[in-house]
């Protein structure tokens, strides 16, 4: 039997870099393997100021969620578009084609996951009134980043962690439950994005 593994990285560590194309900022909160390139995964927080071309990442495939801001447009050298319109939406798209952001009303901030289409992924957006179990299997490693409200996790080896919004854990080989955490001023659900990455294929 594995013994689960949990990570978590505070939004406060996270690294500003330049976007690969200059146009904007991007602050990584984890990459695996963690230095050079091509890496495997990589999640990170990008700041949108200004509409223009998304860098292109054509080994990986990627995943972004609306975090702040009024919304986006995403147009696609295929002809495809997809929009970000409230925050939690997610829209899922392949790193290689030429992608335009379009902003509605102003600067946006999303999240990103890319992983290398080696790789399998399964991204969703949660939301939960009271707890949420979640797990990672054999070959699995869970991403669980706060969108909007902080909560508890409390994983199965008996480890209790609270993350704030835009922190992130990764879990893997193990199971566990989100508990919302009440205060005075906190009316309806909490959201949070899981993916759930597989490297059955990989390792």
């Amino acid at each position: 039997m594995h013994t689960p593994k949990l990570q978590i990285i505070r939004r406060a560590s996270f690294t500003a870099t330049p976007w690969k194309n200059g146009g904007g900022i991007t602050h990584e909160a984890i990459r695996v393997p963690p230095t050079g390139d091509p890496f495997r995964w990589r999640v990170s927080v990008a700041h949108i100021d200004v509409s223009g071309p998304f860098s292109e990442f054509a080994e990986y495939n990627r995943k972004m969620v609306l975090l702040q801001g009024a919304g986006l447009d995403l147009r696609f050298g295929d002809g495809t578009h997809k929009s970000l319109r409230k925050v939690g939406e997610l829209v899922e798209f392949d790193g290689a084609l030429a992608a335009h952001c379009e902003l509605l009303k102003g600067p946006c901030v999303d999240l990103n996951l890319m992983t290398a289409k080696s790789d399998g992924v399964a991204a969703r957006v949660e939301r939960f009134m009271e707890s949420l179990v979640v797990s990672a299997g054999r070959n699995e490693t869970l991403v669980i980043f706060a969108i909007d409200r902080r909560f508890k996790l409390e994983i199965t080896a008996g480890k209790t962690v609270t993350l704030e919004p835009w922190d992130l854990a990764v879990l893997s080989h193990g199971s566990g439950r989100l508990h919302r955490l009440e205060t005075a001023n906190t009316f309806g659900s909490t959201s949070v994005f899981l993916a759930t990455l597989n490297f059955a294929s990989g390792e």
